[in-house]
């Protein structure tokens, strides 16, 4: 070990890239077309470990499920983790650490499946235009809470995807369009 304290003798120039000099398969975990999945369930610092370990090239993904220090079942399934997802949010602690966190990073999987269940609810009830509007933003990866909404006095065709402020609403409004319609063919049918 050195005596030397303090900063570094010198700043390096470029940074340093892990296998910069061979050439990576996109297909492989981590490559462009199987990207790591999104660090859930752990305290802000632990994430910054995690993200660090996989930009410099020291992450290994696991295998195989692991086994949680509190229940014992095989119930890990990210790398670094000491707790499967349900413990964790029970005893409110970060799934690596097993600290106490006010805030903890990331969703819940029963979150992100209720979200995508209201949201082919919109789909389903939606116009095919407003459909294929949304399918198209959906892939693009723009969010719905950037794109602006306006009321019906004041629709603009640019950058709109829905006339209400939530899914929610979109689809009130869609089911409130089907029953007028369907008022208005027996109308129709008795004048």
């Amino acid at each position: 070990m050195s005596n030397r304290h303090g900063p570094p003798k010198h700043q390096n120039k470029y940074v340093w890239k892990p296998n910069a000099g061979h050439k990576k398969n996109e297909t492989e975990l981590g490559g462009k077309f199987r990207p790591f999945s999104d660090i859930t369930g752990v305290c802000a610092r632990c994430k910054d470990q995690i993200e660090w370990k996989r930009r410099y090239g020291k992450y290994k993904p696991l295998t195989e499920p692991a086994k949680c220090q509190r229940c014992s079942k095989r119930a890990v399934r990210q790398a670094y983790h000491n707790l499967c997802s349900a413990c964790a949010k029970d005893q409110n602690v970060c799934a690596k650490c097993c600290c106490h966190v006010d805030q903890i990073i990331g969703r819940d999987c029963s979150e992100i499946e209720a979200e995508e269940k209201t949201l082919e609810e919109a789909i389903k009830n939606a116009r095919e235009r407003d459909r294929r509007t949304l399918l198209r933003a959906m892939n693009k990866g723009k969010s719905n809470t950037t794109v602006k909404t306006t009321t019906n006095g004041e629709r603009n065709k640019v950058g709109e995807l829905f006339p209400a402020a939530s899914l929610d609403e979109y689809a009130d409004l869609s089911r409130e369009d089907d029953n007028e319609d369907e008022y208005d063919d027996d109308d129709h049918i008795c004048n």
